[in-house]
């Protein structure tokens, strides 16, 4: 036999070896494979959190800035506004389906958000006559809105006082 040639040149290719990757391959990186998924998991978790709270931030003030627009006009006396309201919004529906102004119908709200944390439009209310920590709506007029969610941000404090 000469040097350098092969052999198993002239053997059938059953005796050859096969190529390919063997199981201790395949479990490597298998087992890379499972660890950098669950390293991705939790970043996917606080993304998806994250942009919740960022829905729920302009959500808020969303429905404050229309609850403000509103008083505002109020106050400027473009329309009739019950007497203990203090000139704010009787209930979020007001905002959606507006007021008549001179004729003319202003809606400060085109609907109500779903609040992202629970999944519904139901949101906490508090009128001017509420305490400020109160978890119960007085049902005298709409000063202020609140997720009813009791979860915790990222930032550790309570969705509730946002």
């Amino acid at each position: 036999m000469k040097w350098g040639v092969s052999r198993f040149r002239n053997k059938p290719r059953s005796i050859r070896g096969i190529r390919g990757f063997t199981i201790l391959e395949l479990i490597v990186a298998t087992a890379l494979l499972a660890i950098l998924t669950s390293l991705a998991i939790p970043l996917a978790r606080v993304t998806i959190k994250r942009e919740k709270e960022r829905e729920l931030r302009h959500d808020l003030w969303e429905m404050r800035d229309a609850i403000d627009r509103y008083k505002d006009a109020a106050d400027r006396g473009a329309f009739q506004t019950k007497v203990d309201s203090q000139g704010y919004p009787p209930d979020l529906d007001t905002l959606v389906k507006g007021v008549d102004v001179n004729g003319k119908k202003v809606r400060f709200l085109r609907r109500i958000p779903v609040d992202p944390m629970t999944g519904n439009t139901e949101w906490g209310l508090r009128s001017m006559q509420d305490d400020p920590d109160s978890d119960s709506w007085g049902g005298q007029s709409v000063f202020d809105v609140y997720t009813k969610s009791e979860g915790t941000g990222l930032d550790g404090t309570l969705y509730k006082t946002w």
